[in-house]
Order: structure tokens, then C-alpha cells, then sequence
């Protein structure tokens, strides 16, 4: 997922919201929010035990990812270039969770 599409997606989530509890999906989101920069960082240096996946909420790629060692560094490699919209990926859930929550 691109980066424009994903922030037009959480806006859209977001004006669905009546403006008094906006501010409170905002808290909430914020304390779920998964960053995809920290995504892509822990990919680079722990990529291969599977720590990024962990931290998308990925558990089973990340137990697979770790009991083969991110593919002997193959997975690991394709990751760098699919971690960050994985976590934009799981902020667009936690969003839709948050959302329904609210409501």
C-alpha cells in the first residue's frame, strides 16, 4: 500500500467519526499505531528471526520466518521491500477496530 492511498484511507476512516469522538479514536489509534519506519529498521537488523512480522502482528510468518531463518536470508531480503506496507497494512485493521469501537 502506498503512502497516499494509506493516509487518504485513514482520513476517510476518521470523518466517519462524529467530531466528538474523533478525538478519542485519535488516543486510541495512536496507542495501537504500528510505525513502518521502526517496521523497515527492525526488518534490516533482526529480519531474520522474524522480529518485524512480530511487531505487525504477523505471528505464524513470524514463527516461520524464525524457524528457517528468514528463508537462509531470502524472505529477509523480500521483506525490506514489503515490511512497511505490511504495517500500514495492520494500522488500516487497528483503525477499522478502533472505529467500530468508538461508534
Amino acid at each position: 500500500m502506498n503512502k497516499a492511498n494509506y493516509f487518504m484511507q485513514l482520513k476517510a476512516l476518521r470523518d466517519n467519526i462524529p467530531a466528538e469522538k474523533q478525538a478519542d479514536f485519535d488516543v486510541m489509534f495512536a496507542g495501537r499505531e504500528k510505525n513502518p519506519v521502526v517496521a523497515l529498521v527492525l526488518g534490516l537488523f533482526l529480519g531474520s528471526f522474524g522480529i518485524d512480522r512480530f511487531y505487525t502482528g504477523q505471528i505464524g510468518l513470524g514463527i516461520l520466518k524464525l524457524i528457517t531463518f528468514g528463508a537462509l536470508g531470502i524472505w529477509t531480503l523480500i521483506d525490506w521491500f514489503l515490511i512497511m506496507g505490511a504495517a500500514r497494512n495492520k494500522n488500516i485493521q487497528i483503525a477499522n477496530e478502533t472505529a467500530l469501537y468508538i461508534k
